[in-house]
């Protein structure tokens, strides 16, 4: 498949592990901190492809999330949005030759243009929306609602609420250190899951993943039938 490109975007972004020179050692760390094998494994689940889906994943970072779905059902078409070139190189490497199985948008979201016919009946997105500013978290969520068909599904896997005492310390010597108060904060907050339960249907939490560095929760939403 094609790659997906879009209009040069100058907007910013928080690198992976919040540091553009620790990239490098993002899927080290990731796996090693947050159980990723764990949360990851749960959300492959939960999205139980079929040869009929259509799955785009905001924010597909290394790839790892994306090299599972296509496992687990390789005849799924899937797209991998990701804003960082470094970090999708790293991807494309990652899955070697699979990698011209899916396609990929080096941008933002909001730039991605599809063809009718192509909208997604799946979104899924890891550990992304603590890292993005509070005006933007919204926005996607509303776009992700927009651009799925009716009756589609969301799974987002993410640091929300920070309900113990011990996952806040967790959180705040870790994640915040790195990616900053100020977009990982309304996160910790329980603004996510206020925004996901105002505009999706029947969203619910499915899992939380207590870590060293906080808590993972991952939550499913809908779009209702037309």
């Amino acid at each position: 498949m094609s790659d997906l490109a879009g209009p040069e975007d100058t907007r910013s972004y928080t690198p992976a592990l919040g540091k553009a020179w620790l990239t490098p050692f993002y899927d080290s760390a990731i796996g090693l901190l947050t159980r990723e094998r764990t949360w990851r494994s749960a959300l492959v689940h939960e999205a139980s492809l079929t040869p009929e889906d259509r799955l785009i994943d905001i924010g597909s970072g290394t790839g790892s999330l994306l090299r599972d779905m296509k496992i687990s059902c390789p005849q799924a078409r899937l797209i991998g949005v990701e804003p960082d070139p470094g970090v999708l190189a790293i991807a494309k490497r990652k899955l070697g030759r699979a990698a011209e199985l899916i396609r990929w948008h080096n941008g933002f979201f909001d730039s991605l243009s599809l063809n009718d016919g192509q909208a997604p009946n799946k979104i899924v997105s890891s550990l992304v929306f603590h890292q993005v500013p509070m005006e933007q978290k919204r926005a996607i969520l509303q776009q992700m609602h927009s651009l799925l068909q009716p009756g589609g599904m969301v799974l987002i896997a993410d640091y929300m609420r920070q309900e113990s005492s011990v996952m806040r310390a967790l959180f705040r010597a870790t994640v915040q250190q790195l990616d900053g108060i100020k977009d990982t904060q309304p996160n910790a907050d329980g603004i996510m899951e206020q925004m996901l339960v105002e505009i999706f249907h029947d969203a619910e939490k499915l899992h939380t993943f207590r870590t060293a560095t906080g808590a993972i929760s991952l939550w499913r939403g809908y779009k209702e039938e037309s």
